[in-house]
């Protein structure tokens, strides 16, 4: 036998979950071309540009392009995800300055997922990383900047984790990816399966200021660094600056890959072609760029220059 509810309390329920459900709503919302930043931004009424959905949600919570569009720039101050679904394009372009800037906190973890930024030759960077505790770009498209396109900036003491995974950073014109350190911070990053072409310079892992308790840590992995005027890949000016460089394709730079003391770098399983110069080596006397002798250095102006390739580590 079933027992009937009455229509006054099935009334009064209803009542009470659409009344609760802006509240839990906070944790995801969203932006649409046709949204309006005077909405909730909810699935249902979305918001117009990231900044106003990235304001508006809580503090570790996602924003989500329901449609393709430009949906404006953004500087972040608190955990957040900004994601696209596959199909589509959720675009950012600057009338100046960075598409993305984050300034979030020490412990934040910032993630962006499926965007496009395209800085139109007036944009300074695509993603501007001042602080925080993490930052993954992944499935990203960053293009014509006339700086970096992303650059990650550590001025302070700080701790960072980044990973950079399956994301194309084209035609910037001083720097694909920059990275620079100060004192007392730590870093640890991943850049996999990433295309960087076309600027001046293709990746630059730069120490700076890297003592006193510093440590950086980078691997670059199934990627390729092309078409970059200067250098391809750069890691030097930190005595705690350590990068691996593994099954990577640099062709067609000014030079491939340029280390410098006291940076350590280990390079393995990866063609080095087509470049003005191949190698450089200036970690004289440590000689601390490390060959594993399984990759291809050939077909540049010139194959090596500075001190040769230390190949005593070996593989096992």
């Amino acid at each position: 036998m079933r027992t009937r509810i009455p229509f006054v309390v099935l009334a009064v329920a209803f009542a009470c979950t659409f009344a609760t459900a802006p509240a839990y709503a906070r944790a995801r919302v969203f932006v649409a071309s046709y949204g309006n930043d005077s909405n909730p931004c909810t699935f249902g009424s979305p918001c117009r540009n990231f900044q106003q959905a990235v304001d508006a949600v809580d503090a570790g919570g996602e924003v989500t392009a329901i449609d393709s569009a430009g949906f404006g720039p953004i500087t972040i101050t608190k955990a957040v995800t900004i994601t696209s679904p596959d199909g589509v394009e959720a675009g950012i372009v600057p009338t100046a300055g960075a598409a993305i800037i984050n300034n979030a906190g020490a412990s934040d973890a910032v993630v962006l997922r499926g965007l496009t930024l395209n800085g139109a030759g007036v944009g300074a960077n695509g993603i501007l990383f001042n602080s925080g505790g993490s930052l993954t770009v992944t499935n990203c498209v960053v293009q014509n900047f006339e700086a970096e396109g992303i650059s990650i900036q550590l001025e302070t003491s700080t701790t960072v984790y980044f990973v950079i995974i399956n994301t194309l950073i084209s035609n910037s014109r001083l720097y694909g990816i920059e990275y620079h350190a100060a004192n007392f911070s730590k870093a640890t990053g991943v850049i996999d399966h990433v295309v960087v072409t076309g600027g001046q310079n293709g990746i630059a892992l730069n120490g700076g200021e890297l003592t006193n308790g510093s440590a950086t840590d980078v691997a670059i992995s199934n990627s390729v660094v092309s078409n970059n005027s200067i250098e391809g890949i750069f890691a030097g000016n930190g005595s705690v600056l350590t990068a691996s460089i593994d099954n990577t394709t640099v062709n067609g730079n000014g030079t491939g890959i340029h280390v410098a003391a006291p940076a350590t770098v280990r390079l393995s399983r990866s063609v080095i072609q087509g470049n003005g110069t191949g190698t450089v080596n200036n970690t004289n006397p440590a000689n601390t760029f490390y060959s594993y002798g399984n990759n291809l250095i050939a077909s540049n102006g010139t194959d090596f220059g500075g001190t040769p390739l230390n190949t005593t580590d070996t593989l096992h």
